[in-house]
């Protein structure tokens, strides 16, 4: 599949506060990621999407998901739990961004598999940085992707 024909780069962005979507936005345009930015402002909304229902019904799995910890009516915990147990989104990297520096919850995100946590910066430089995070993930897991469809073709022509 060509890249012009590709589908578009999807990520799920589950944040409550307006200003740290705005600068997620900035970020990814920042550091040239063109995707479709799908934003859930709790987490019954991200688990909504997530799982298709409702008026999500027509939701697309996301590439990744960027994930704030402290989200209202669902804590980013319990999305983190469902997506590692969902068959369907288990290998969706998903990158935890949150205010918190609790080294109980970066260690609980990592027992359930967390691509990675980042702490929200106060800068602004290095908020921008973290586009280039994004990027690196997505070309990560598109270059997985492109070596899967390879050993697929070569064990068809065996």
């Amino acid at each position: 599949m060509s890249e012009e024909t590709s589908p578009p780069i999807r990520i799920l962005l589950a944040e409550d506060n307006p200003a740290d979507v705005y600068l997620i936005r900035r970020a990814l345009d920042e550091n040239n990621v063109p995707c479709l930015l799908q934003v859930a402002i709790d987490g019954s909304e991200a688990l909504s999407l997530l799982r298709s229902e409702g008026e999500f019904k027509d939701a697309v799995r996301p590439n990744l998901i960027l994930l704030d910890l402290n989200l209202p009516r669902h804590d980013g915990m319990e999305i983190l739990q469902h997506v590692r147990q969902d068959r369907q989104l288990a290998d969706v990297p998903v990158i935890v961004f949150t205010s918190s520096d609790s080294p109980a919850d970066r260690r609980s995100a990592t027992h359930l598999g967390v691509t990675r946590f980042i702490r929200k910066p106060s800068v602004l430089d290095d908020f921008m940085a973290v586009g280039a995070v994004i990027r690196e993930i997505l070309a990560a897991v598109a270059s997985d992707s492109r070596e899967d469809s390879r050993e697929l073709e070569r064990d068809r022509a065996r």
